[in-house]
């Protein structure tokens, strides 16, 4: 057991870790702080996937940071490019030297007599680790890197062919000449499909309802000429404004006139794939009530009007021997079926996570300003837009916590937490997609309320603009240094200075 102390603890060595160890280290320069990750590599998502064809589903423009220029000429970029982009923004930030690998985070304790956060960490080895912080930052996201979902199919342990969850590709898998079949519709399915159909027999797609799918140019030829004759940081900025307009304005039109931008998308859809019947690309909800899929170039659509792939809307009866027989009537022979069928969502990256001895349960806790929550002091939690790229929202956050941090040097205060009395009235789910993916958890998440500062837009303008004036005493409560006694004498304080 080894113990030591940090101003500030990140848990995650994603996307989202590196950006909050990046503005901690430029805004508050005179905070330690440790970044703790569970995987030996650094990337996150983009490391822990790698299936065929893992690719953003964000333009490159708003996802990457915006402190360090995008310059790959992709504007939809494969995992591996990513990975790389995090990496090296890690390494030249100096970051790397900061982060902690192959340690999992059971237990985060909150001591309001110390204002100091114990953190419990597990190590590959067996052995624990135990941190204290006065500030913790999960930056480890809302899905468990240990278990995808997968339904409960009846029949699958009398299929005689191969079973894999896209989470945990396998890199034994070869599909070439072989008949594929996806289970799901979402990104992952959609970014499979035409990867796999270049080597495989046959691929189908087989969902039990359709996703909107919108085409999107796999390169910016604007942002590539520029590029060579502006300042990449210039370039960068421009772009990702210009891009930003286009997601958000998109997003604000398909929610003002649901109608005419389902009309618009479907035809869209329907001019890709022609031979395709229109129940296959025809959703049973409005745009934006659940996630749009974006294909970058019309690779989906290509494989399709070649004959490599295939989509079947229906539902599985059972699984049998050589496939899967559907609910028409109709079987679909398979190898390989690959169950793309959804994530599994986590709270506070599945912490323990306690007050003053007190279990918190994160369903009854409300967010406040999109990344702190009621009653919890110093702690915040890194989550993205769910219409638009996750480092949007998340920058806001990252620069958040390190003004926030300066506030509390500047106050002498020790700690400070959002004000439960003020999370009152109608409460919300957090996240405000109708995907089955968060159904299923609802329960288990944080709220949201009926009012700011309790509510989370889905608009990265709005949020912009209320971040350069953001009142950091709003509903707010303050301790300071003078009323932690134990901290005082134990002579912490001045190690958070």
């Amino acid at each position: 057991m080894s113990t030591d102390h940090v101003d500030v603890l990140i848990v995650g060595a994603g996307l989202s870790g590196i950006g909050a160890a990046y503005r901690l280290q430029e805004m508050s320069p005179g905070k330690t702080y440790a970044i703790v990750e569970q995987r030996d590599q650094i990337g996150g998502t983009w490391d822990l996937f790698r299936y065929p064809g893992v690719r953003s589903d964000s333009d490159m423009y708003t996802l990457s940071y915006p402190f360090r220029p995008w310059t790959n000429e992709k504007a939809i970029a494969d995992g591996d490019d990513i990975r790389q982009y995090i990496a090296e923004t890690a390494h030249e930030a100096g970051i790397v030297e900061h982060i902690r690998f192959r340690r999992r985070v059971e237990s985060a304790s909150w001591s309001s007599d110390e204002a100091l956060w114990t953190v419990s960490a597990r190590l590959a080895d067996g052995s624990a680790e135990t941190i204290t912080a006065s500030f913790l930052y999960l930056c480890s996201g809302y899905y468990s890197y240990d278990a995808g979902y997968t339904p409960p199919f009846p029949g699958i342990d009398d299929y005689e062919g191969r079973v894999v969850h896209p989470q945990f590709w396998p890199d034994d898998l070869d599909y070439a000449g072989k008949n594929v079949v996806i289970i799901g519709s979402g990104a992952t399915a959609i970014t499979l499909l035409p990867s796999m159909a270049r080597d495989a027999a046959k691929v189908t797609m087989l969902q039990r309802s359709p996703t909107y799918i919108l085409s999107q140019p796999g390169r910016d030829p604007v942002a590539n000429t520029a590029r060579r004759l502006l300042p990449p940081q210039l370039v960068h900025r421009a772009t990702r404004l210009r891009y930003a307009v286009m997601t958000v304005g998109f997003y604000v039109f398909c929610r003002t006139f649901p109608k005419l931008a389902r009309g618009i998308l479907l035809n869209l859809a329907r001019r890709q794939a022609p031979q395709l019947d229109a129940k296959h690309l025809t959703p049973p909800y409005m745009p934006w009530d659940q996630r749009l899929c974006v294909v970058p170039g019309g690779d989906l659509w290509r494989v399709i009007r070649d004959g490599k792939a295939d989509i079947v809307t229906d539902h599985i009866e059972e699984f049998t021997a050589k496939g899967i027989a559907l609910r028409s009537g109709d079987h679909l022979d398979a190898d390989i079926v690959v169950t793309a069928t959804g994530l599994q969502l986590v709270a506070l990256g599945q912490i323990d996570v306690s007050v003053d001895g007190r279990s918190i349960d994160p369903h009854e806790l409300y967010t406040y300003k999109g990344l702190m929550f009621s009653g919890l002091p110093n702690l915040a939690w890194c989550v993205g837009y769910t219409n638009a790229s996750w480092t949007l929202r998340a920058d806001l956050t990252w620069k958040y916590v390190a003004r926030y941090l300066n506030h509390l040097d500047e106050h002498g205060y020790a700690y400070g937490m959002p004000d439960p009395a003020g999370a009152t009235g109608a409460s919300a789910p957090i996240l405000d997609l109708k995907s089955n993916y968060i159904k299923r958890v609802e329960d288990k998440l944080p709220l949201q309320g009926s009012r700011r500062p309790w509510t989370i837009r889905q608009n990265w303008f709005l949020d912009a603009w209320d971040a350069r004036r953001t009142d950091l005493d709003e509903e707010m409560i303050w301790v300071r240094r003078c009323e932690v006694p134990a901290a005082v004498k134990s002579g912490t304080a001045d190690t958070r200075r």
